[in-house]
C-alpha cells in the first residue's frame, strides 16, 4: 500500500479533487485534469480522492481505464474529506488548489459560475498565477 502526505509534495502546485466515478460532473473534469497534468508536467500534482462509501476499487479502476487517467486516484473512509470540508456531506467534485508552500489558495465546487473551471480551461489562469508566485492569498474562495 503507498501512502500520499501532502508535505511530499512541496515545492509544487497540487490540485486535490474529491470526486466519486458516478458523479456526472467528474468524468468530464478528469479530462480537464489530464489535459492539466500533460500541460504542466512536473510543476503541478493532481490527486483525487474517492469516497469509499460511494466508490470501491472495482468502480475506480473503470472509471481510470475509461479516462486514461494517469494521475493517482485514492480512497477516503472520510476522515480526509471531512478534514478540508469540516462536513460529511459535500458536492462533487470539487477541488482544491494548494500553492507550492502547502496552502489552500483557492477551492471549487461545481455550478453555473465554476463550469470553466470543471469542463473548460479556467483552472488553468489559477494554475498560471500559483506557477508565477502572483496568488493573492486574501483571495475569496469560490
Amino acid at each position: 500500500m503507498q501512502v500520499y502526505d501532502l508535505a511530499d509534495y512541496r515545492g509544487k502546485i497540487v490540485l486535490l479533487e474529491f470526486m466519486q466515478t458516478t458523479c456526472g460532473h467528474c468524468a468530464p473534469f478528469a479530462d480537464v485534469l489530464e489535459r492539466i497534468q500533460k500541460k504542466y508536467g512536473d510543476k503541478v500534482a493532481v490527486l483525487a480522492v474517492a469516497n469509499s462509501s460511494g466508490d470501491n476499487v472495482n468502480s475506480v479502476a473503470q472509471f481510470i481505464s475509461g479516462h486514461g487517467i494517469t494521475y493517482p486516484i485514492l480512497f477516503d473512509a472520510g476522515q480526509m474529506a471531512y478534514s478540508y470540508m469540516r462536513s460529511m456531506r459535500f458536492d462533487t467534485p470539487r477541488v482544491f488548489a494548494i500553492d507550492a508552500g502547502g496552502t489552500i489558495q483557492n477551492d471549487w465546487t461545481y455550478n453555473l459560475l465554476t463550469r470553466d473551471i470543471f469542463e473548460g480551461n479556467g483552472l488553468m489562469p489559477e494554475i498560471d498565477s500559483l506557477l508565477s508566485g502572483k496568488a493573492d492569498p486574501q483571495k475569496t474562495r469560490k
